[in-house]
This record gives C-alpha cells, sequence and structure tokens, in this order.
C-alpha cells in the first residue's frame, strides 16, 4: 500500500521507492525516508499529507505519497 492508503497516527515501515526520477529519490533519502525506516502519516490535506520521518515533519503531494510504499509496522 501507499502513504495515500494508511490510516493516519499509526507507524509504517517503507518497503520501497517507485520512482524513476533520481533526483526525486535522493531528496527523500536526504529527508530519512528510504526502505528500512518507519513513517507516521499525522494529517492529511486536499493536495498531500503531512509525515513524520525520524525528528522531521514534512509536507508531501499526493503524488510523492503514491511513490513511497510501506507496510504495516509490527
Amino acid at each position: 500500500m501507499n502513504l495515500n492508503e494508511v490510516n493516519l497516527e499509526e507507524e509504517y515501515i517503507v518497503k520501497e521507492i517507485v520512482t524513476e526520477d533520481e533526483e526525486l529519490d535522493a531528496f527523500l533519502f536526504s529527508l530519512g525516508c528510504y526502505a528500512g525506516e518507519p513513517i507516521t502519516v499525522i494529517a492529511r490535506k486536499r493536495r498531500g499529507c503531512v509525515v513524520a520521518i525520524k525528528d522531521g515533519r514534512y509536507n508531501i503531494d499526493n503524488q510523492l505519497a503514491e511513490a513511497i510504499i510501506v507496510e504495516q509496522s509490527e
């Protein structure tokens, strides 16, 4: 499932980033968003969502949220 499909305030683990754009991949990596890292959707907005990654909170658009594939955290 991608970030647009998850429940709010629940922790998930990033499984993979599905993008052909190396610049976007590098940007997400710099935020700490890469396979194996926990991520939580804090809020949903019309054009995106607010996520918590490591010690930061970031606003990402719906297109980017669809590229981040996650799995349920145990």
